[in-house]
């Protein structure tokens, strides 16, 4: 099963969590990690490696070179780093057809394979949306003139990636960011919905991208049946969104515990 991620030094211990988290609720699989960065050092990829392959996987490490993405417009407070999961196609091994991104910021704490078994032979990718009035109709106002219905979370992305070979042009999102600059928040995560949401297979965000924020939320609209069992029995990704992260000592959400708990496991190993 392929894997990508991308990060830079400040989020090596919360992509082991997520990893560990990962290899332990997956035992039957075997991963192939591809890890998109253009600023680790080198003794911090020998030991992510170290780390990945002591649970019987592996590691593939994609160097972004400075040249890359001299063209594209930067904003203010993002980095080219915003074009790698939606240009991750011009550097994974043209042999890979499907690969799922993961944010670090992520729990895994059931099986995966159902949504990488996700049919998108029709679609460039499947994600989920937050299904609330409120973010979808400031988006798609925000958004205007593009004709979006829902704006699907970035963080968990299932890739077509002989699709995106296909279709995503590079330039159009350069010439989309230049056009907009103004008005992107999340820039990678508006492009995607801006220029590609008609293109996406929706998932369950319950079982695929559970926000722990929304708790209360999900439970009383489900009258109670989303509770803490239902979410330990069926979801497969908890997903930290927002500013407030389980890794900092200052955080109080749900699913804390569960997180120092798998943040101790991967402890255990030799952490940079």
């Amino acid at each position: 099963m392929n894997i990508l991620v991308t990060l830079n030094s400040n989020y090596i211990k919360p992509l082991k969590v997520m990893l560990k988290s990962l290899f332990i609720n997956n035992p039957e699989e075997r991963f192939k990690i591809y890890l998109m960065h253009s600023s680790l050092k080198k003794e911090e990829l020998l030991d992510i490696d170290r780390y990945v392959e002591e649970d019987g996987h592996q590691l593939f490490i994609i160097t972004i070179e400075d040249e890359c993405f001299s063209e594209a417009p930067i904003l203010m407070h993002y980095t080219k780093e915003m074009y790698y999961r939606l240009l991750a196609f011009k550097f994974l091994p043209i042999e890979l057809d499907k690969i799922l991104y993961l944010d670090p910021d992520i729990m895994v704490i059931n099986g995966i394979r159902k949504l990488y078994d996700v049919d998108i032979s029709e679609y460039l990718y499947a994600a989920s949306f937050h299904d609330r009035i409120s973010v979808k109709e400031v988006n798609r106002l925000r958004l205007l003139p593009y004709d979006i219905e829902e704006y699907f979370n970035s963080g968990v992305l299932l890739m077509n990636l002989a699709r995106h070979r296909e279709k995503i042009d590079e330039q159009e999102i350069y010439e989309f960011v230049d056009k907009n600059k103004g008005r992107l928040i999340l820039p990678d995560q508006d492009i995607l919905n801006a220029l590609y949401s008609r293109n996406i297979k929706k998932v369950d965000e319950i079982l695929f991208n559970y926000d722990p924020r929304f708790y209360r939320y999900y439970k009383i609209l489900s009258k109670g049946s989303i509770d803490m069992d239902y979410i330990f029995r069926n979801t497969s990704i908890i997903h930290f969104c927002g500013k407030k992260k389980p890794w900092n000592k200052n955080y109080t959400g749900k699913f804390h515990s569960l997180y120092k708990h798998y943040e101790k496991l991967a402890g255990s190993q030799r952490m940079f």
